[in-house]
Parts: C-alpha cells; sequence; structure tokens
C-alpha cells in the first residue's frame, strides 16, 4: 500500500497503536487465469512489505494513526530495505529487534484469479527472537512495570504461543486493548490464550474459527457466537463474499453482506478489513457502522490494484 501524503514518523512523535508480530517481505505471484496444483502460467510477481502486523501498521497509517512497530528482522540487506521502506511509509521502526545471525523473514504466495492458491510464512526469524521483542515495553523506552502500555496493540498468530501467553497473563499488557489476529489458520490455535485476557477482540475468518472450536460452520454467525461461548468477549468473522458477522458477549450479533466486486488481489485483505475496524472503533462509532466500514475497506481493497 503506497500513501503519497503519509510522512515519516520521527521518535519524539507520539505513537497511538503499536503493531507487533510479522514484519518481512511479501513475495506474490499473481495471474488472471485459472489455476491448479502443478500449473505454470504468466503473470506478474511482485515483492513489498508485508505480514500482518506491517500490512495492519500501513493500512493503520493511511487511516491517520501512528503505529510504531515490534517486530524481528535480520541484520542483511533485505531487513535494511524493509525498515527504509516502512520509514519511507511513515511507520516508526525503532523498537525493532535486529538479529545478528538469523536472515529476514519471507511469505510467498501464488494468487490465481483473486483467489489464494498456495502460501508459505517463513518467520523463523520471529519465532527465534521471541520474548525480545517485546523488551521495549517493559525497559522504559515504551512502558515499565510501574508504567505499562495503556494503549491499543495489534498482535498476529506468527508470534510464538509463549510470547502469546505472556501478554495474555501478564500484568504488563493487562490494561491495553489487544486486537488479535491468527495470521493463517494453520496458527489459529496459537491464539487461544489470548481468550483470557479481558480486553481482546479477535479477528478470524471461518476456517479460522473451526480452527480455534474445534468445529466446522457453515455461517460466520454461527462461527462468532461459538467463539463468544469459548470465551472471547468480541470476535468478527469473516468469510470471503458471504456474510460476516461481529459478536460481543452480552451484546446483539450483528452480520453484513459484503458488495460484490471484482476481486483482483487477495493477500491482504483481512488485515485491511482488521485495520478500518481498528480505526472505527477506536474513533467511537457504533458496532454497525464500524462493521460496515470494515467491509467496504477489504471490498475496496480487493478490487483494486496497489503495492500492498
Amino acid at each position: 500500500m503506497t500513501d503519497k501524503t503519509a510522512l515519516p514518523l520521527s521518535p519524539l512523535q507520539p505513537i497511538d497503536v503499536l503493531c507487533i508480530g510479522s514484519v518481512l517481505w511479501d513475495v506474490i505471484g499473481r495471474t488472471s487465469v485459472p489455476m491448479a496444483a502443478g500449473d505454470d502460467r504468466p503473470g506478474h510477481i511482485v515483492r513489498q512489505p508485508g505480514g500482518v502486523a506491517l500490512n495492519v501498521a500501513m493500512a493503520l497509517r493511511i487511516l491517520g494513526l501512528r503505529p510504531a512497530l515490534l517486530s524481528a528482522l535480520g541484520q542483511d540487506s533485505d531487513g535494511a530495505a524493509l525498515v527504509l521502506a516502512c520509514q519511507r511509509l511513515g511507520l516508526n521502526t525503532d523498537y525493532l529487534y535486529h538479529s545478528s545471525d538469523l536472515s529476514t523473514d519471507f511469505y510467498m504466495a501464488i494468487e490465481g484469479q483473486g483467489k489464494l492458491i498456495a502460501a508459505i510464512a517463513d518467520a523463523h526469524t520471529l519465532e527465534a527472537a521471541g520474548h525480545k521483542i517485546l523488551q521495549p515495553l517493559s525497559d522504559g523506552r515504551l512502558a515499565r512495570a510501574t508504567a505499562p502500555w495503556t494503549g491499543p496493540i495489534v498482535l498476529d498468530g506468527n508470534l510464538t504461543e509463549g510470547v502469546l501467553h505472556e501478554i495474555a497473563h501478564d500484568p504488563l499488557y493487562a490494561k491495553a486493548q489487544l486486537f488479535v489476529a491468527p495470521a493463517s489458520p494453520g496458527k489459529a490455535k496459537r491464539i487461544k490464550s489470548l481468550l483470557a485476557h479481558g480486553q481482546a477482540i479477535f479477528y478470524v475468518n471461518l476456517e479460522e474459527a473451526g480452527l480455534m472450536c474445534a468445529c466446522v460452520f457453515s455461517s460466520a454467525a454461527d462461527a462468532a457466537l461459538a467463539l463468544i461461548d469459548l470465551g472471547a468477549r468480541r470476535a468478527l468473522v469473516t468469510n470471503g463474499a458471504q456474510s460476516c458477522a461481529d459478536a460481543l458477549r452480552d451484546g446483539p450479533l450483528l452480520t453484513q453482506s459484503p458488495p460484490q466486486v471484482p476481486v483482483l488481489r487477495v493477500t491482504g485483505a483481512g488485515d485491511t478489513f482488521m485495520a478500518a475496524h481498528i480505526v472505527a472503533h477506536l474513533h467511537q462509532n457504533d458496532r454497525a457502522k464500524a462493521l460496515n466500514l470494515a467491509v467496504l475497506a477489504a471490498a475496496h481493497f480487493i478490487s483494486t490494484k496497489g503495492d500492498f
């Protein structure tokens, strides 16, 4: 995603939200023709900044917030280029952990006719860094035990179960507002420990909700309600072009059908939905308006070409 109006942040400027998780390079191949396993098709390949935490941060910046990134990169040319790209997008990179013995992470995907055919997420450096990426929240740079972070935090499931468990139970994070995404179906179970945090909002798709609940759902509404029964305070479930849902403990269930639009890309659509909803939520829009804004943002994203 490119925003020509975004200005780089200085270390002295305020931070509105922390985005903790994957910050990496996306390598995405797209073709407009059908694809199946083993196919070789003409298309276009792009390399762009990516990862759930970074995708959400980029969208939040364009929507007017000032995010800071907490993640791990290698001390290599890929990491240096990624930091520069993030700074050009107006993102605060002052708190990234730079590993001296690991390389910067990558994500690789193939999309055919607007559908994800296959993807591999290589987040080995983020996983190896583990708790080191959280040090700015305890050593006084961003927060400390006597003055914990009380603002919003975006988390993704590329973090290890140990890191997520720490965030769920450590008093350092008890007063923070958490916005949680699993990153992929394969990592959906990792975020279950965050059900114990009383201020978490979960953003999952239908498959991810099913994995968390050990059930197969036919609708986003059923999945969202099941997540509430599982212990979530609030859960938003998307289901591609089908109706999505917002369930709140002790509140009414909301659903909305997305507009039917041509699909030109899919990688990053869920992150765009999440970012738009976070901004609407922080601006104190009511739940129905927030859901509508998120749906429209995701529809616009998938129907337009772009760098993000």
